[in-house]
């Protein structure tokens, strides 16, 4: 195996995305994905079931297109790495079974990893905005998705991984999809939003920021139980009471003006409390990463706030920052050149699997 430069193949399917990603090294090959979101809009979210048979169709072809892609064959990889975690149980399995068969028949080592931390990973490709082959010194990640909302401190890409924060319920692309619903503006609900949001005021409703009140924030000294802590369930219902009182009253629903208000009421708490956490962490760069990271006030306050603090934001091209392959052949690239043993084929993928577990043992 070449452990200075790995060929990676990278496979993703946690949600609803089908990724196969091939670097080698920090240089990226292809980055192929084949999306079942059209096959969900109707239902509203996604379906665990349907984006399961979504993933048995679309592997085999997605597969061969990336390695067409990258002019590469299955027999030249060193190494393959799936996400086994976090992510829908049945999904996971697609891809960690398809994973398994692919080590077996190549005899290729396999290297079970955290889908998370992936999301990182994605900065240490050349050409990204973090500098690559090395991450720099004191990083943190702020990755905010459908399913996740968290900001994590980077000590050690390969080993040493510390959660600062997270969501206590709604992740913010689940509380983007719920209000998109009530305003019926469909789904997805981050770029229906985003859109409208952009002719509303964000100022006509003020929506409640969760989890930021003193006692539940507290001070550098004595931290509160959820200082660096997220909370959506809250906005979320605040959007409903809301708007059935402008229907109550007969009066038109002004979803332009609901929409930024919410979107602003999310992308305030966000980047204030990302911010907080890094400063108090002595963190100095922090990459921004998941599918919300699309979301232009996000990325526009995040890097206000961050620049006030002397913060470096560091933002991956979007087709990076959503789930893809590339992200989990990155972060096995990484792992095989710091050494780490593989995973073997006797794990299990794990829909809860902790942050701080970036890869799984053999």
């Amino acid at each position: 195996m070449n452990r200075s430069q790995p060929l990676v193949l990278g496979i993703e399917s946690s949600c609803d995305e089908t990724g196969v990603g091939i670097v080698r090294g920090t240089t990226l090959l292809t980055n192929t994905v084949s999306s079942s979101m059209d096959e969900h809009v109707r239902f509203g979210g996604v379906i665990p079931e349907i984006a399961s048979r979504a993933h048995l169709d679309a592997f085999v072809p997605t597969l061969e297109q990336a390695l067409s892609d990258a002019g590469v064959a299955l027999a030249d990889v060193d190494a393959i790495a799936v996400t086994s975690g976090p992510g829908l149980a049945g999904a996971l399995m697609v891809g960690v079974c398809a994973a398994k068969a692919l080590a077996v028949a190549t005899g290729k080592p396999l290297y079970a990893i955290n889908h998370l931390v992936a999301h990182v990973g994605v900065g240490l490709l050349d050409g990204q905005q973090a500098a690559a082959p090395r991450l720099p010194e004191n990083l943190g990640a702020l990755l905010v998705s459908g399913g996740h909302t968290e900001i994590l401190k980077i000590n050690s890409i390969t080993d040493d991984v510390v959660l600062l924060g997270s969501t206590i319920d709604d992740a913010a692309g689940e509380a983007y999809d719920k209000v998109a619903r009530i305003l019926g503006l469909g789904y997805p609900g981050g770029p229906a939003i985003d859109k409208v949001a952009r002719t509303g005021n964000p100022k006509a409703i003020r929506f409640p920021r969760g989890l930021s009140q003193p006692k539940y924030m507290g001070t550098a000294e004595e931290p509160g139980p959820h200082r660096y802590d997220w909370s959506f369930s809250g906005l979320k219902t605040a959007v409903a009471r809301c708007v059935e009182q402008f229907e109550a009253r007969g009066e038109e629903v002004p979803v332009p003006d609901i929409a930024a208000a919410f979107q602003e009421a999310v992308v305030d708490i966000i980047s204030s409390k990302a911010v907080l956490a890094c400063r108090e962490n002595g963190i100095k760069d922090v990459l921004l990463g998941g599918g919300v990271a699309a979301n232009s006030r996000l990325r526009e306050l995040t890097g206000q706030r961050c620049a006030s603090a002397g913060i470096r934001l560091h933002v991956p091209p979007l087709d990076l920052c959503t789930d893809n392959g590339a992200m989990v052949a990155a972060l096995g690239a990484q792992l095989v050149m710091a050494g780490v043993g593989p995973s073997g084929i006797s794990f299990a993928p794990d829909s809860s699997m902790p942050v701080t577990a970036v890869s799984l043992p053999a």
